[in-house]
């Protein structure tokens, strides 16, 4: 499978790009420029209910850190733990749990896409790319790679 490289604009200078590749051979399936406080999202559709689920991220001074997740409803795996941000009604059914602000460690995590049913995504302000697409049922590591 060709790597899918979203290449930068000449002549702008992102301060960080969120970078995916494949965790065993460490082969990158995309880079998407983010900028020095932007924000980036992974979502995904539950794998029994079918509603789309969103965490939110932040480039926080080079360090990623988990600030918001969206959830729809109170399914099978999900649910706000006591402690760890705040719950809050999204007004339409779901909720929305604020104020997580966890950095993640070592800046990267390891995902494992899902069927295209669930459809995992990697979203910033200016693209979307299907991880599923990319790499179904593969191990994925998604990591901000702060400017140098």
């Amino acid at each position: 499978m060709a790597a899918l490289l979203l290449c930068l604009v000449p002549g702008l200078a992102p301060a960080a790009e969120i970078r995916v590749s494949l965790a065993d051979s460490g082969e990158v399936l995309a880079r998407l420029p983010i900028e020095d406080g932007g924000r980036w999202s992974v979502l995904w559709h539950h794998s029994v209910d079918g509603y789309e689920v969103e965490d939110i991220y932040e480039d926080q001074g080079g360090t990623m850190v988990l600030v918001r997740s969206h959830l729809p409803d109170f399914g099978a795996g999900l649910g706000h733990i006591p402690g760890r941000g705040r719950q809050t009604s999204d007004g339409q059914g779901g909720y929305w749990i604020e104020d997580i602000d966890e950095p993640v460690p070592g800046n990267a995590y390891i995902l494992r896409p899902g069927r295209a049913a669930v459809n995992h995504r990697l979203r910033t302000e200016a693209d979307e790319i299907s991880l599923t697409a990319l790499a179904e049922h593969r191990r994925v590591r998604i990591a901000l790679i702060p400017d140098p």
